[in-house]
């Protein structure tokens, strides 16, 4: 990822994700940079495989993670807020980020959209911040809050219908992590795995002829438990198309 770029379109974004009191967290001392992009928002191409998605979701606050925080795909999709400790040009406030891509470099757990940089900046320090490339964070796990959402699952644009699936879960709110995904097989009446073929998505070469019901293990604030989703995605599936389910993760 470059890290030039024009930082005076960043400036103003609406914030979708709510820190919640019971989940607060320590922060963690650590270093933060942005990458460059022409319009200030994220990337579609991000490792998480979110596409368009991942470049606008959370009005583009989003970030490529540390490889320890991207836990091989588990850690797209969780949220963060992410702040600056150089008082002469960051505010207190910070920024709320969804995880969307991989990224590290210097010692950075955070590779920001230009967006998210600059919301760490006093009102009229952005230029500056910028000018440091690379910065001092704290950082703390946050649960994502998608409002007016509820969990969607998108057909990923590579499937192709009807002997290859793969999809990819969106709107994933709460202080969660998905570990895994299984597909309902009706002939034989029983889960099949799902492979993490990357980041978030999960894919397989037996989906079933009927509607698609899934179900996906979650780890968040009650322990690791599965939620299941019957029938969440019609038989006449379409590649690129997103669908909209009943679930929303706490």
């Amino acid at each position: 990822m470059g890290f030039s770029l024009k930082f005076h379109c960043c400036l103003m974004s609406v914030m979708v994700l709510l820190p919640t009191l019971c989940y607060a967290q320590d922060y963690v001392k650590s270093r933060a940079t942005y990458y460059g992009s022409p319009d200030c928002l994220g990337t579609p191409r991000g490792a998480c495989g979110y596409g368009e998605f991942g470049r606008t979701v959370n009005d583009a606050n989003v970030a490529g993670a540390s490889y320890r925080l991207y836990k091989n795909g588990t850690g797209c999709g969780t949220c963060y807020k992410v702040r600056c400790t150089n008082p002469q040009l960051c505010t207190d406030n910070g920024v709320n980020i969804v995880v969307t891509d991989y990224g590290e470099g210097d010692n950075t757990d955070f590779i920001l959209s230009p967006r998210a940089y600059s919301r760490m900046a006093q009102s009229d320090k952005a230029a500056e911040l910028f000018a440091y490339g690379v910065v001092e964070v704290e950082y703390q796990r946050i649960p994502c809050r998608y409002s007016g959402y509820k969990m969607q699952f998108k057909v990923h644009e590579h499937s192709k219908y009807p002997n290859y699936l793969a999809i990819v879960i969106l709107y994933q709110a709460g202080q969660t992590e998905i570990l895994a995904a299984d597909i309902w097989q009706a002939d034989c009446k029983e889960w099949i795995g799902m492979r993490r073929a990357y980041g978030a998505v999960f894919d397989t070469t037996y989906p079933p002829s009927g509607a698609v019901t899934l179900r996906f293990q979650v780890q968040g604030s009650a322990g690791v438990y599965w939620v299941q989703a019957s029938n969440v995605i019609p038989s006449d599936w379409k590649a690129g198309v997103a669908y909209e389910s009943d679930i929303e993760l706490e």
